[in-house]
């Protein structure tokens, strides 16, 4: 009951404190997760919901139909309460079990996939950890990966979680995005801006 007392009350009130890293900005999706969010904290049971909600962002990503029957509209929510059940089973915690349920109650169960990639990054707010993707034509040695970590760090007062991506494409440097800010310190924008520049000349075609 007093999960879906913080749920009512999250979705009636009005103000809502919005902290970087960056969320997904619907409303409705970021109350129900922070509603999660106090509930764990307050149960002490942030680490189990964690895990929970990874579990479910995980297997709405990895299968194409169950994220389609969560969103679809003819089947009935008891169907897909059951389904929900079926899936999950016994790997849930109870908090998070409830959750679901109030969820599925309010025929919101199409936001599930949504409102775990949301609480995952208010639980990253609340640890204050920010993640930063970086993106370079080969694997980064602990050097640079070190240079990189602390190149981001003196960008926020957030612990950071880097993310490496691989793209042979980028001629060379590197890609470093954090939430909306980009630091493209690769040659191959550099090209693209100066094939701009002399194409209004028509001096250069193509790179």
């Amino acid at each position: 009951m007093g999960l879906e007392f913080n749920l009512i009350a999250s979705e009636k009130s009005d103000k809502v404190e919005l902290t970087s890293p960056k969320l997904l900005w619907a409303i409705p999706l970021f109350k129900y997760a922070k509603a999660l969010l106090d509930l764990a904290i307050k149960e002490e049971q942030l680490d189990a919901c964690l895990s929970d909600m990874t579990l479910i962002r995980n297997v709405c990503s990895e299968n194409n139909d169950f994220s389609l029957l969560l969103k679809s509209p003819i089947i009935n929510t008891d169907k897909k309460t059951s389904i929900i059940n079926e899936v999950f089973e016994t790997k849930l915690s109870k908090i998070t079990s409830l959750f679901l349920k109030v969820i599925t109650s309010k025929k919101r169960e199409a936001l599930i996939p949504l409102i775990a990639d949301n609480f995952i990054l208010l639980h990253k707010t609340h640890h204050k950890i920010a993640t930063a993707k970086v993106t370079t034509a080969t694997p980064l040695d602990k050097g640079i990966k070190t240079e990189v970590i602390n190149y981001v760090k003196s960008k926020t007062d957030f612990s950071i979680e880097l993310i490496e991506e691989i793209d042979e494409s980028i001629i060379g440097g590197a890609i470093i995005k954090m939430g909306d800010q980009q630091l493209d310190g690769s040659v191959r924008r550099n090209l693209k801006e100066l094939k701009n520049t002399y194409n209004k000349n028509l001096y250069i075609k193509d790179f």
